[in-house]
């Protein structure tokens, strides 16, 4: 479901030791035009013996060819930044996801009227039955409340998707949309690569699982504390996974919405354990949701053990365990105690309608 692209550890003649004095570690990047090759007559470094790290490789991931030199691994005290990234992220989120939930509340009723009028303005002037705008509104209504929500997830996620298909754009992809805590880059691709695909199976496996699970979330924890919960999610399972490769020092960079996807599927996993799956490919197999997690989990950590290569296991295993926690017990932590937050909002905003209201007399 989740796949980790790691980039080739290469080398140039030109490279020195003397270009790297006063850094800790410099990114390279072979290529100039798109994904080119390598030239042939450039020599691999071997990196057991020249930076001490291991360089990871995915069949799906982009065809990059980056150096990375370094003059020492990056250690713990790059994870500061990421550290402080993630807390000021989440609780920003689910801040903005408290406030909007209030928002929408207290507009519902405002808007009911309007909707009302609307409403009876079409009954007058009824459209044409082939009128495309027609049909994409019943098509629009027939969504559940979950899957029109992750509708806008997707769309981003295929807007990134092609982005990478612009050649002008890679370099730009590959610093901001893939997550390495050996670049130079360090907290903003943490979120961004969270919508990155370079593999339209990668996109299409990812998408179709939150689809899939999107009702179900959605009815469990309400649309706006879903919001949060994903993008907090993305943000957590990448620090995860840097926190991985660092004690490891296996670095290269990763991209797909696989650990946010992992914490929606153990979310639902752990509220409803008895709930039966089916794999798409083979749906007269079934099996409990509560099985499918524990296998889920068992596989990632005997990848993230014996250092499997194909997926980044430690991100899928810090969104899957996010996922459950939130569930059990950041639900009554986080989100029901948001009425101290909400409560500031409205006492600033009746201060400011007051404000605004008379000067404008």
């Amino acid at each position: 479901m989740a796949w980790s692209c790691w980039a080739r550890l290469c080398s140039r003649e030109a490279l020195s030791s003397r270009r790297s004095r006063g850094h800790r570690f410099t990114l390279y990047t072979q290529q100039r035009n798109g994904f080119k090759r390598v030239p042939q007559k450039t020599e691999p470094r071997k990196p057991d013996q020249e930076t001490g790290s291991k360089p990871y490789k995915s069949s799906l991931s982009p065809p990059v060819q980056e150096t990375i030199f370094y003059t020492s691994s990056p250690s713990l005290k790059h994870l500061v930044k990421p550290f402080f990234f993630t807390i000021g992220f989440t609780g920003c989120a689910f801040g903005s996801a408290a406030i909007w939930q209030y928002e929408y509340l207290k507009s519902r009723v405002q808007n009911y009227f309007d909707e009302a009028r609307a409403d009876w303005m079409d009954k007058l002037r009824p459209q044409k039955s082939g009128d495309f705008r027609k049909q994409v509104n019943m098509w629009w209504n027939s969504l559940s409340e979950g899957q029109r929500t992750v509708t806008g997830i997707i769309a981003a996620n295929v807007f990134v998707f092609c982005l990478w298909r612009i050649p002008s754009m890679q370099r730009t992809m590959i610093t901001y949309f893939t997550s390495n805590p050996a670049s130079r880059v360090l907290c903003s691709p943490m979120l961004l690569s969270t919508f990155s695909h370079f593999s339209l199976f990668h996109m299409a496996a990812n998408m179709y699982v939150l689809w899939s699970f999107s009702s179900s979330i959605v009815s469990l924890l309400g649309r706006e504390q879903f919001i949060a919960v994903y993008l907090s999610a993305g943000v957590i399972s990448t620090f995860v996974s840097y926190i991985s490769k660092v004690t490891t020092g296996r670095f290269g960079p990763s991209l797909g919405a696989s650990g946010a996807i992992m914490t929606v599927l153990a979310a639902v996993c752990t509220k409803m354990p008895e709930a039966k799956l089916a794999i798409i490919l083979l749906p007269m197999f079934t099996f409990t949701a509560g099985n499918a997690l524990k296998a889920i989990i068992a596989m990632d950590t005997a990848g993230l053990v014996l250092g499997w290569k194909f997926f980044d296991h430690a991100a899928h295993l810090g969104g899957a365990l996010f996922g459950m926690w939130y569930v059990t017990y950041g639900h009554e932590l986080i989100w029901k105690n948001r009425e101290p937050l909400v409560k500031a909002w409205h006492e600033m905003r009746s201060k400011n309608r007051g404000k605004g209201g008379g000067g404008s007399h």
